[in-house]
């Protein structure tokens, strides 16, 4: 089910002359993007260097949440479970939408007291979150009685199958007069007097008056070479599915050490909650001192590993002319192997939590690399001195949720339209204009 540079190429549209944009990244804020665009009127060309959702955008949990959204985001995911809903009728696939709910178990009074403060930001934004007794979180999660002291679920959270949403959303912005390109690099952008003129992929050039970068976690790499510093770090999730299996909870669960999904399958999607291994490369040197407020905050949960592979990443080059072979081009789809450490500790949380569910087989394992910013929210802004040159990148593993309503509003922001939220939290300048970094809540 996971998409790889293997997987066939279902999009290979002719390169036109010239579009009126060009977004540059086909997951699921790149497709959003560019979907949104063509609702508005422009003409617009997508462009992936492996495959459409080939990355993170189908390796996520599936998780469609509200609940525990830093309060900036919070907003626009509302919208975004909305539009995720409509969308779901207007697309040639079932994606498995489902409002099911989102549940974080509390195994402590401590944990509890942190979910109460999110609770004053429900309440603000009329979600129909609330605080569960120990008997309430029992009746909900029907294995295993008696281990919590309490919960936090929002109801009208939802769920969806990644690995068909994002290409079905494809299809239907093809359908819409999109153009989309897979296995189809972009190298880079040229301006004119300080303004985007167009895009040079690797099979040629095609004029435009705007570029929307969402690539994911090669998009530091991608600005770099434009001599452009975005702070920006990439950090490996592994999951599982099982096969079907007996119904414990309907919708999404974090039970302390394990989280869990149901799948549209029968099966569960499950993830360990405290392990995601960041490998270091040069950018973790570079932007050591950004991160380092977010570390903090998240001493237990993100692992800092070396492996040959990063530590050969320490001396690849930096910078490539546009009539050469561009990293992109080199290493199609990310595609980690599954953290080993991480499937035992799924298996342990299972049969420690959900010990029904410990009885399914796990049929198969994958792993993404999720793009992460030092406050751990996204960059969603125009680049400074690069006129029509916009990027929506670092949403630190809230991408597949938020997705179309980050993708609305960089249409709007293409567009030049005034925005319906306060995008203040981000914009790109904050991390070297002396704002403090203040991380949001955890991966």
């Amino acid at each position: 089910m996971i998409i790889t540079e293997n997987s066939p190429i279902a999009f290979n549209d002719p390169l036109p002359d010239k579009v009126d944009v060009v977004v540059i990244g086909g997951g699921v804020i790149g497709t959003s993007t560019a979907y949104f665009l063509t609702q508005k009127g422009f003409r617009v060309l997508l462009c992936d260097k492996g495959r459409i959702a080939g990355e993170q955008s189908s390796r996520n949990w599936g998780w469609i949440r509200q609940q525990g959204r830093d309060e900036a985001e919070l907003p626009i995911v509302m919208d975004s479970l909305a539009t995720w809903e409509s969308l779901s009728a207007q697309l040639d696939d079932d994606i498995g939408f489902s409002r099911q709910g989102v549940l974080y178990t509390a195994s402590n009074e401590t944990e509890l007291a942190q979910f109460e403060e999110f609770m004053q930001l429900a309440e603000r934004y009329q979600l129909d979150t609330r605080l569960l007794s120990s008997n309430e979180v029992d009746k909900l999660v029907q294995d295993k009685p008696g281990q919590w002291v309490g919960g936090m679920f929002t109801p009208s959270d939802g769920r969806a199958e990644p690995f068909r949403a994002v290409p079905a959303l494809a299809r239907l912005l093809k359908r819409e007069g999109g153009v989309i390109r897979e296995a189809c690099a972009v190298r880079g952008v040229e301006l004119t007097a300080g303004r985007v003129s167009s895009v040079v992929t690797e099979h040629g050039s095609v004029a435009a008056d705007a570029a929307v970068l969402a690539g994911g976690a090669w998009s530091s790499r991608f600005l770099g070479n434009l001599g452009v510093k975005l702070p920006q770090l990439t950090v490996r999730a592994t999951v599982a599915r099982t096969a079907p299996a007996a119904q414990i909870f309907a919708g999404n669960a974090a039970l302390d050490e394990v989280a869990i999904r149901r799948r549209q399958d029968g099966g569960y999607t499950i993830a360990a909650t405290d392990i995601n291994e960041h490998f270091v490369d040069l950018d973790s040197f570079r932007f050591f001192f950004k991160f380092l407020p977010a570390l903090r905050s998240a001493v237990g949960f993100i692992r800092i590993n070396i492996d040959r592979n990063s530590i050969a990443g320490l001396f690849e080059g930096r910078r490539w002319k546009m009539d050469e072979v561009s990293p992109f081009e080199l290493q199609r789809v990310l595609n980690p192997l599954p953290s080993r450490q991480a499937i035992r500790k799924m298996r342990k949380g299972l049969r420690k939590r959900a010990p029904q569910l410990a009885l399914a087989e796990f049929v198969e394992s994958w792993a993404g690399m999720i793009d992460v910013t030092p406050d751990v929210v996204p960059v969603m802004d125009q680049i400074p001195q690069h006129d029509g040159l916009f990027v929506a990148t670092g949403f630190s593993g809230h991408g597949f949720g938020i997705g179309p309503g980050a993708g609305k509003v960089m249409a709007g922001m293409v567009a030049g339209e005034t925005p319906n939220f306060d995008l203040g939290r981000f914009r790109y300048t904050r991390f070297f204009d002396g704002s403090p970094i203040v991380p949001g809540p955890g991966l």
